[in-house]
């Protein structure tokens, strides 16, 4: 169960872990060698899901090298699964080239 940006057990009603700490865990299986997280729930408010979470995903890895921009996306939206819409519900990705 969601509740703003913490996912909820729904039997227990007690936080289990919040929406950046789980995106940062699921993202871990692409290897990045940067991620950054910003929650930008503040430029949303008054917005009609205001509820979910409002973010901006920086990345680097080299899974992505030799990848389209479509497929890294479609990697990241994979890894990130079922947060996505339910505790995600706008996501900017901005991936970064390994240097």
């Amino acid at each position: 169960m969601q509740h703003g940006n913490k996912v909820k057990d729904a039997s227990f009603g007690r936080s289990l872990m919040n929406t950046e700490s789980l995106m940062k865990e699921r993202l871990q299986s692409l290897q990045p060698s940067y991620l950054e997280i910003i929650d930008d729930a503040a430029s949303h408010q008054g917005h009609a899901h205001a509820g979910a979470g409002h973010y901006t995903l920086i990345i680097t890895s080299p899974l992505f090298e030799n990848q389209s921009l479509v497929k890294q996306h479609q990697m990241i939206y994979a890894a990130l699964g079922d947060l996505l819409p339910h505790a995600i519900h706008a996501l900017c990705i901005k991936v970064e080239h390994c240097k």
